[in-house]
């Protein structure tokens, strides 16, 4: 990992006080909403569920309090008396439960007294052997007065906020109604009903008081339901659990916050094949015909009872007309559904053993922390640009999102989303803005110590490679460049100095320009020298190929400035008109970096192999050629694209200030513009190196001597041009047969000028 990459895990770390903000804001549940809009996705998305049990609604609805049906309410408890018993004795019900807080306190003082006694007494007549009917009672009232007046608070223990002393905890209003002037009754079959803050996620399983510890009233129907004792339900440590007589344990209920469940919700209120429902009329009328005088009406109620889906069913009556005002909204249901709903999907979480779990705070918080770490890693990963990081940071938060559902729908597994996500996010989003900061940042200063020597957009490679310059100095594989005009000296004799200097301002522009263009990255100016570099300060795979495709567009540029100024007429001499340069290849590891004082320094390239690049600028003029290149910029070259570029072997040697031979090559040109003649050209010089090095001297002459008539620049009429690499080999094939060379000459040529 390179220093930016250390950078990008700094970054991320620095910015971990956003994590730490998101696990506090999860403690203390002000993402509560939030993670249970995101729960209630996850609900819909997995979608309705079948249950084992057989959860009926008995509905008391709006035709039901039509006052031609049964009437307005509050009713008598006749009718409740009633309907439990039918269902009970003639359907087979296991379990009945009335989610109405059946109480006297609050009947109109205008109410038939003696109607609504009877009916308790019948009721209370009902419910006196303890049959399994369990009725409501509940918390919710925050205040209320005894029958001497006092003011009393009321309200749901929660024991994960702390209980006073037990006597001090008021119970729950419970069912009691009057069978006498002076004999309230209480029924035995009680259980509470009171939901989590309003909402329908969580329900108490269980609650203390100054009476007794109640429970909640889908516990007791359980207890009903399975024939238990009053003694069969015990809280142990984290967990709720139903008894038989023998000691079996025949359910496990896990609490949250040693007291609540969060309800596994099986299906919207309006499912019919899910949530079968009928009227409290239709029953209650239909157990009336039981006791009919016409056999038809008998036998109808009967048939009604004898449905299956009453049989070892349990029975929830519950108020479902609007005007009763007893709604809430669920995860399926966005709007408000009668809260009776919550019964039947606690009944079904508990006898489908399919508990919804969460995981630990602890758990919870290291989930925020590796998502962030992951997403805001891989987000600044690469730099402000690096796409492909990005979509691989949203993929990781895609995925965490997928195994939440993947969880919920088949593990009942409740993830934490939005806070791991929302971490990741705001993590990711804030260090990609300060990323972008910074990185503009560092661009202005990699601009300020690089624009003057390379282009643009190597500036902007710098800046996108993610990787800072080294500067003082370290080792690389480059290619050096060394370029020169042909007898610039004379140039001064014949122009004015405002005229060389226009001269080299549009030569230096050129070749500059073509340098930058193709990557390379310009070191400095030597008069009319220029020395660059390709593969340096960013990395460049071809950078030999580059530098050898640049001396080859020089030329060729050089060629159209030529025909300018001759075009120009007087403005230029002759010697401006036969201008040429003369480059010198070489590629090997040099080091680079900024160097000279603290004060001023300059970036540039040093090493032997920079001095071979310049020993072959200057040698090209000994060998006719105006491209000279190394061995190892010729392979390089090959290597990557080389195939484009021409050269042409001109056998080892050994330059001024060196002991190893080095073999040398001419670049002739670009493959694309090379003739016939040209080709047939290296043929024959081929040819003439192969016999010269076999000491052939007579062939070798012919071969150069065919060679020079083809050479592609001609002395006399290519301009600037005075000599051939074949009329120098002409030359030294001529002295090689009047001097023979010793027995153990092996073709090395030594340079005695630079």
């Amino acid at each position: 990992m390179n220093r930016s990459r250390f950078k990008a895990a700094g970054l991320v770390l620095a910015l971990f006080p956003i994590p730490i903000l998101w696990c506090i804001a999860f403690s203390q549940g002000w993402l509560d909403r939030a993670e249970n809009w995101a729960t209630d996705v996850r609900f819909q998305h997995r979608g309705e569920l079948t249950a084992t049990a057989n959860i009926i609604y008995v509905d008391i609805d709006d035709i039901s309090l039509d006052p031609k049906e049964i009437g307005g309410w509050p009713w008598s408890r006749h009718y409740f008396a009633q309907v439990s018993r039918t269902l009970i004795d003639e359907a087979g019900v296991k379990a009945v439960g009335i989610d109405v807080v059946l109480s006297d306190t609050g009947i109109a003082e205008v109410a038939d007294r003696q109607r609504i006694v009877e009916g308790n007494i019948e009721f209370a007549r009902f419910l006196w052997p303890n049959p399994p009917v369990v009725l409501a009672a509940s918390f919710a009232a925050d205040q209320y007065r005894d029958i001497n007046g006092q003011l009393f608070q009321r309200s749901l223990p929660v024991i994960a906020e702390g209980l006073p002393p037990v006597e001090e905890i008021e119970a729950p209003e419970v069912p009691s109604f009057l069978v006498g002037r002076q004999f309230p009754f209480s029924p035995a079959g009680v259980g509470i009903i009171d939901i989590e803050d309003g909402v329908t996620r969580r329900v108490p399983l269980f609650a203390p008081s100054n009476v007794r510890t109640f429970y909640h009233f889908s516990i007791e129907l359980l207890r009903r339901y399975w024939g238990l004792g009053p003694n069969a339900v015990r809280v142990t440590g984290n967990y709720l659990e139903f008894v038989g007589d023998n000691g079996e344990l025949i359910a496990e209920v896990p609490l949250e916050d040693q007291q609540f469940l969060q309800i596994n919700w099986f299906s919207k209120w309006i499912a019919p094949e899910l949530n079968p429902r009928i009227s409290f009329k239709d029953v209650y009328f239909y157990s009336l015909n039981l006791h009919s005088d016409n056999p038809a009406a008998v036998e109808s109620a009967r048939a009604f009872f004898a449905q299956p889906v009453f049989r070892d069913a349990i029975v929830l009556i519950g108020p479902v007309a609007p005007l009763l005002q007893d709604l809430a909204p669920t995860p399926f249901d966005a709007s408000p559904v009668p809260k009776v709903g919550v019964h039947g999907n606690v009944l079904k979480t508990i006898l489908s053993g399919r508990y919804l779990t969460e995981w630990e705070p602890r758990q919870v918080y290291a989930m925020v922390f590796l998502l962030t770490f992951i997403v805001g890693i891989m987000s600044v990963w690469g730099g402000a640009s690096a796409v492909g990081a990005r979509v691989l940071a949203a993929l990781v938060l895609g995925g965490y999102t997928w195994l939440c559902f993947h969880f919920f729908q088949t593990l009942d597994l409740v993830l934490p989303l939005v806070a791991p996500v929302g971490s990741a996010l705001s993590t990711a989003l804030v260090a990609a803005v300060w990323q972008v900061v910074e990185e503009q940042k560092a661009k202005g200063q990699i601009r300020g110590m690089f624009g003057t020597y390379l282009s643009p957009a190597v500036v902007d490679s710098m800046v996108e490679s993610g990787r800072d310059p080294e500067l003082g100095g370290h080792d690389a594989e480059i290619t050096a460049y060394f370029s020169d005009i042909q007898s610039f000296s004379s140039f001064s004799e014949v122009l004015t100095s405002s005229q060389l200097g226009d001269l080299l301002n549009e030569y230096l522009t050129v070749c500059t320009d073509i340098i930058q263009a193709e990557g390379g990255t310009l070191d400095k100016y030597i008069g009319d020298a220029v020395v660059a570099m390709f593969g340096a300060p960013v990395d460049l795979e071809n950078h030999a190929y580059k530098a050898c495709l640049v001396s080859q567009l020089v030329h060729r540029r050089l060629d159209d400035l030529r025909e300018k100024w001759t075009a120009e007429g007087d403005k230029w001499p002759d010697t401006v008109h036969r201008m040429r340069t003369r480059i010198g290849l070489n590629t090997g590891e040099c080091m680079i970096g900024n160097m000279g004082s603290r004060s001023r320094f300059n970036y540039t390239m040093m090493g032997d192999n920079v001095n071979l690049a310049a020993r072959m600028e200057s040698g090209a003029k000994s060998w006719g050629a105006f491209t000279l290149v190394t061995e190892s910029t010729k392979l390089a070259c090959e290597k990557h694209g080389g195939d484009r570029i021409l050269f042409r072997p001109l056998g080892r040697i050994v330059v001024k200030g060196r002991s190893q031979p080095v073999p040398i090559h001419e670049i002739t040109g670009l493959r694309e513009d090379a003739s016939d003649r040209t080709l047939e050209c290296l043929a024959q010089f081929e040819t003439g190196m192969a016999k010269y090095h076999a000491r052939d001297w007579s062939g070798a002459l012919a071969a150069f001597a065919r060679s020079a008539s083809l050479e592609p620049l001609q002395p006399g009429f290519s301009p600037g041009v005075s000599n051939t690499p074949s009329l120098v080999y002409q030359r030294i094939v001529a002295n090689m047969r009047d001097n023979p060379p010793p027995p153990d000459w092996d073709g090395v040529y030594v340079m005695t000028e630079k």
